[in-house]
């Protein structure tokens, strides 16, 4: 037999130190509510609703909101942000054209930032697969305490671990048997067997148990032992995941916080102690009824709740949410926030030390990609005559500037957990990689935007009588047209001409700098986009183009903590400048007349032409391939659709991911393009068919920005503009 020594060494050690492994909590990026934020009535409803905010007509308790048009007023819960605890509060919230009008807090306007709490969006969980959020005993309910109490151990305050008499009379029935069939275990016990001891069911154990749960009677406070019960007890199961602690338990059947808890869910958490399983809630909610009425009546008997109280909460339903609150509602991108972490931090500690992960997740804007892409898939299949479910997508949102990926999806199902395309779908690119040409011609100093480029019949020689010789998309020659509208056009003859006589050395240089580190095979036919990347390469690449030609890694993390709240790391913005401001300036232009009047020009007949945008579609060989790349002045996004068995499709690049792409920022809060002209760029009338100077009044003049100084000498012959209106590039850009 085991002396008491031992056993006495064992629990301390134990209870003392670090009792169990923690999640790490992932969560998203916390609303922040002020004057002039660009939050829409659309997008406060829908964050509210992930966090479970209830809609009522009148506010009365944390955790409501009301909506009027125009208007909406939360009860914020108590939160913790980033180490910052927040009071309750009463917000009320004015919208006018998806910006915040105004802001009151309890009745007062404000200029200061209201913070909403983050949304949990996922954790990684310890090797164990036991899973709890830990809780202090101030912070639960009393009613629950009490409650635990009066089920479970009525003499708790009182006994020292161990009730003789109740303990008596199982042995009695153990030893008749001959075998363990009765327990009369306290709250102590119960916790000494869950910390400390196996399944064994022997007389040698239960001597054990009794020591160790004298042992923790003697060196801890009754309060120290419940709370460490509330943390431990077992209260269902996830999948492989167990559900440990009521805090935990009270998100998974309820979706609230544990201190949101009313008194019919602290009945039924309470009598879920007795058999988690058996009385499941989802499995077997007429066992968890009666198991529930039965606690409300301890509760009334003790003096909790008055007994008509308990009759009438008898009769209303379990209202257990449908299903568990998902701990994997977001899994592409939580593969790249678990691939970020992974740089610095053991997988170990990531299982173990209850990290608090903040994220730069938008719940809104992950929500509207979602069904953007996932709609607009269907919607291609039945209008193409494609395979129904063949087609897949990925897309990555990006705030501008910040460099923060704001929402990710890898597949058309949001919840799949395997392959991620978004971050590991290498697919050839095709003239998504374009802008790296002409920004190279441009960094020359031998072209400009008004320079033209000859887009006829091309043959470069491979050597070893290989020959390569590019089309257009069309099967047709444009012959020679401006620099600008060969981008905008994305004509495959005079890239290729252009890119040859640049280099390649200096194209893949561009490439380069633009964010793309992956090394690239050295043949010309890279410059039409024979090369294999993702979407997160490709969200490098033209971030970079829409921050004004300064690169910035993309980030999914803005800090850690520790379990108790003290940061431990922040994931600041890392910025380097990569293109010269007026070269980015320059490609910027190119990209927003392709936007207008270019190969994405579809995207006006459902975004306002008021606000300006970029983008530039791509296509591959048979259309195996449709990408979009496009940007706001505050939003980016990449998409990708094809096969995952790389079948030719009816699709370009313009007809698929341009179109999902439409749908997504159609629904978001934009602004639009508003760069900064260089000091060193005038804007110059060009005749847009020979690049030649001209005058405004000219039919095909348009203003183009050039460096001071380099426009064309020659000027065109002028054929006076018809009409009154002017064209909407004279509109934008016109001096």
């Amino acid at each position: 037999m085991v002396g008491f020594g031992v056993v006495d060494y064992t629990v301390t050690q134990k209870f003392s130190g670090k009792k169990w492994a923690l999640a790490a909590r992932v969560y998203a990026r916390p609303l922040e509510l002020y004057v002039g934020a660009k939050v829409s009535d659309e997008t406060l409803k829908a964050e509210l609703s992930q966090l479970s905010y209830q809609s009522v007509s009148y506010l009365s308790s944390p955790g409501q909101v009301t909506y009027q048009r125009g208007k909406t007023e939360i009860y914020l819960r108590k939160r913790t942000v980033n180490g910052q605890t927040y009071p309750a509060q009463k917000v009320q919230v004015q919208t006018r054209q998806q910006t915040i009008a105004s802001l009151r807090v309890n009745g007062k306007a404000t200029s200061d930032i209201v913070v909403v709490e983050p949304l949990e969006i996922g954790a990684i969980y310890p090797a164990s697969g036991e899973d709890r959020i830990l809780t202090r005993l101030e912070d639960i309910p009393p009613l629950l305490g009490e409650t635990l109490i009066a089920v479970e151990d009525k003499n708790f305050i009182h006994h020292h671990g161990i009730s003789f008499k109740a303990i008596a009379r199982a042995m009695l029935v153990n030893l008749k048997s001959g075998e363990i069939v009765q327990g009369g275990s306290t709250l102590t016990q119960q916790l000494v067997k869950n910390l400390y001891l196996s399944n064994e069911r022997s007389i040698s154990r239960k001597v054990i148990e009794a020591l160790m749960t004298i042992s923790l009677e003697l060196h801890y406070s009754k309060a120290e032992i419940l709370e460490t019960y509330i943390n431990e007890v077992y209260l269902g199961q996830a999948g492989r995941r167990g559900i440990h602690g009521f805090a935990l338990a009270s998100q998974f059947y309820f979706d609230e916080p544990i201190e949101n808890l009313n008194t019919q869910q602290v009945a039924l958490l309470v009598g879920l102690v007795k058999g988690a399983s058996y009385y499941n809630p989802r499995r077997n909610p007429d066992r968890a009824t009666a198991r529930r009425n039965t606690v409300l009546e301890v509760m009334a008997e003790s003096g909790l709740i008055s007994a008509r109280e308990a009759r009438d909460l008898s009769k209303k339903p379990l209202a257990v949410t449908k299903t568990p609150s998902s701990q994997h509602a977001y899994p592409a991108f939580i593969d790249l926030v678990k691939q970020q972490l992974l740089r610095d931090y053991e997988l170990e500690d990531l299982q173990s030390e209850g990290l608090q992960v903040h994220t730069t997740l938008s719940p809104s804007l992950q929500s509207v990609l979602e069904n953007g892409l996932s709609k607009r898939l269907s919607s291609l299949e039945k209008g193409y005559k494609i395979n129904r479910g063949s087609l897949q997508g990925a897309g990555i949102l990006t705030a501008v500037g910040s460099a923060e990926v704001l929402a990710v999806v890898g597949d058309r199902n949001p919840r799949y957990k395997g392959f991620n395309r978004a971050l590991n779908a290498k697919r050839p690119v095709g003239s998504l990689i374009k802008p790296a040409i002409y920004l190279a011609a441009l960094e020359s100093g031998d072209y400009s935007l008004a320079t033209t480029v000859d887009d006829s019949e091309v043959a470069v020689d491979l050597g070893q009588g290989d020959v390569w010789r590019p089309n257009n998309f069309d099967n047709k020659d444009h012959g020679h047209i401006p620099l600008y509208n060969a981008l905008a056009q994305s004509y495959n003859q005079s890239a290729a001409r252009v890119g040859m006589s640049v280099g390649l050395r200096e194209v893949f240089n561009a490439i380069e700098r633009l964010g793309i580190d992956e090394p690239l095979p050295q043949v010309p036919a890279v410059l039409l986009g024979a090369v294999e990347l993702s979407p997160y390469d490709m969200s490098h690449f033209y971030h970079t183009i829409a921050n004004d030609g300064i690169y910035s890694p993309l980030r999914a993390i803005r800090s850690v903590y520790t379990s108790e709240g003290e940061r431990l790391q922040r994931y600041p913005l890392d910025a380097s400048e990569r293109i010269k401001p007026t070269d980015a300036y320059f490609i910027d232009f190119a990209l927003q007349v392709a936007a207008r009047q270019g190969t994405a020009k579809s995207i006006y007949s459902t975004i306002s032409p008021d606000i300006a945008l970029a983008g530039k579609t791509g296509t591959t060989n048979d259309q195996r391939d449709s990408w979009f790349a496009g940007y706001s002045g505050n939003l980016q996004g990449v998409f990708w659709v094809g096969t995952d068995d790389n079948q030719p499709l009816p699709l370009t690049g313009s007809s698929g991911a341009l179109r999902i792409w439409t749908d997504v920022f159609s629904k978001a809060p934009l602004d639009g393009i508003n760069k900064v002209k260089p000091s060193s760029v005038e804007y110059y009338w060009i005749d847009s068919q020979s690049g030649l100077l001209s005058k405004s009044r000219c039919q095909n003049a348009v203003s183009l920005p050039l460096l001071k100084g380099h426009q064309p000498k020659t000027k065109s012959r002028c054929v006076p503009v018809s009409g009154t209106k002017k064209p909407w590039w004279q509109r934008l850009w016109g001096n």
